[in-house]
């Protein structure tokens, strides 16, 4: 009897291990797939190599969060608690920054002569969407019901959006496209980019049928579910563009207006990355 229970502890062991190395394996995917077109752009290799140390410590200090967050609502391994999504978002953070070695001494981007911050500095800036990717990696490459638990609420829901909108942001915030076309935006312009952009979220969430898309709840009318998702998922949008913004040195020495007319800008797409967030994840 009691050989007979150890053999099965043993297997199942066994079987943990196999599912968390598919995880791993399924993470790497994720970090390569989502993050290759910022692999790929060379304004993220500059910003590695010289962003300033304060707002890179507290970029790395944010993606980090955003990973433990992913990891706890839906990560590549089900996470039971708080403390295995901590344990998962610092794994996503390590595939993360080892994906992104790889991948930028493969493109030659990095090179046998490159100093150690010039390394330090481009990997983990591109291993913060890289290791997003690998969090995610679980919903979109896995397989069957494992694919398929996510935590629900209305923190998570805004949180979700919040993620989709600071990865998409990520894609778009480095070039100098965003600035360029806040400089020859006009007040309406303006405005009506931010109306486009809560229309989009709001039909992308909830209207147009995707796979994946949230219902209204029973007894819940159009303007209350609008106000408290919709708005407040495109505020928290406005603010991720900032952030990002921020972070990549964009807005320094420009004036308010232009400031606020360019998270507008870049908030448009991340507007449709928190849209699709509830649907990826």
């Amino acid at each position: 009897m009691a050989i007979a229970e150890t053999d099965a502890l043993d297997v199942d062991a066994d079987r943990d291990d196999v599912e968390f190395l598919l995880g791993l394996a399924r993470a790497f995917g994720g970090a390569i797939l989502f993050a290759l077109p910022m692999f790929m752009t060379m304004e993220m290799w500059e910003i590695g190599a010289s962003i300033d140390a304060g707002r890179f410590l507290a970029f790395l200090v944010m993606g980090l969060l955003v990973m433990i967050l992913l990891a706890y609502y839906s990560g590549f391994e089900e996470a039971d608690g708080p403390l295995d999504a901590l344990l998962d978002g610092i794994v996503a953070f390590g595939v993360g920054m080892v994906t992104s070695i790889a991948i930028l001494w493969v493109l030659g981007i990095l090179k046998a002569g490159s100093s150690f911050s010039d390394v330090v500095g481009m990997a983990a800036v591109q291993a913060v969407p890289a290791g997003m990717g690998a969090v995610l990696a679980r919903k979109q490459l896995g397989a069957g019901d494992q694919a398929g638990a996510t935590r629900k609420g209305y923190a998570a829901e805004l949180f979700l959006m919040l993620a989709g909108a600071l990865f998409m942001a990520l894609n778009v915030a480095p070039t100098e496209e965003m600035l360029l076309i806040a400089v020859s935006m006009t007040p309406g312009r303006t405005m009506g980019l931010m109306a486009l952009s809560v229309i989009l979220l709001h039909l992308f969430v909830y209207t147009v049928g995707f796979a994946g898309q949230e219902e209204r709840a029973e007894g819940v009318g159009f303007w209350r579910t609008f106000l408290h998702f919709t708005v407040a998922g495109y505020g928290l949008v406005l603010v991720a563009s900032c952030y990002v913004l921020w972070t990549f040195g964009s807005l320094d020495g420009g004036s308010l207006s232009l400031a606020a007319t360019t998270s507008v800008v870049l908030g448009f797409p991340a507007a449709l990355g928190a849209g699709i967030a509830r649907l990826v994840v």
